[in-house]
């Protein structure tokens, strides 16, 4: 499968065009992921160069930038091999007579909200975690040219638990904002349909 690692503070962008799932990272640790295709390699939402969905999660519109952490903070940093640099065309970095431009600026935000959002990531876990709010996932489909398809080893938000908390623990996830986030992840799994849609799109024939 291809994914974009995300953070609960953009699941209300997200959810409208992707499925949120969560991949266990650790013994007790989870990452939530914007899923972007079924198969491996397969990105459903990259057409030729163009992106095909109205909004981009940070995780890809970050690239090929990154945060270094240095002794004095968090760093821009550039990855210098990636096919998106290029020293003869494109967008400009730095202005002529110095000082950034408002590409760069503009990424430098990307970059801070992702790096806060992930960073703040943990602690959402181990809430979710606290009310046994995770459940495994299997999704299984079969395109309409007979190619089955399986995703394996994904957990999501249980519904059924969320709903049944008691007063105490909603209000401690409300006092996080974690409610509107788990609600948004579960409204986020219809788009495993459109997901499918855009397979059989791609496949036909």
């Amino acid at each position: 499968m291809v994914s974009a690692a995300t953070f609960p503070q953009e699941f209300r962008q997200l959810q409208a065009q992707y499925p949120i799932v969560f991949h266990r990272s650790g013994e007790r640790s989870f990452q939530p992921l914007a899923l972007l295709g079924l198969r491996l390699g397969e990105n459903l939402f990259l057409d030729g160069a163009r992106w095909d969905a109205p909004y981009i999660p940070l995780s890809i519109q970050r690239q090929p930038f990154l945060i270094g952490e240095q002794p004095d903070g968090p760093m821009v940093h550039i990855d210098l091999d990636s096919p998106r640099i290029s020293s003869a065309e494109g967008e400009l970095l730095f202005r002529e007579h110095g000082g950034t431009t408002d590409f760069l600026d503009r990424i430098s935000q990307v970059l801070r909200t992702l790096h806060d959002g992930l960073a703040a990531s943990d602690a959402f876990v181990e809430r979710v975690l606290r009310y046994d709010l995770l459940e495994p996932f299997v999704f299984e489909a079969t395109l309409n040219n007979g190619l089955e398809c399986r995703l394996a080893g994904l957990y999501v938000v249980h519904e059924e638990r969320l709903r049944a908390l008691d007063e105490a623990a909603l209000l401690e996830l409300h006092r996080h904002g974690d409610l509107e986030p788990l609600y948004m992840a579960v409204a986020s799994i219809a788009q495993f349909r459109h997901l499918l849609e855009r397979m059989n799109r791609r496949h036909a024939g």
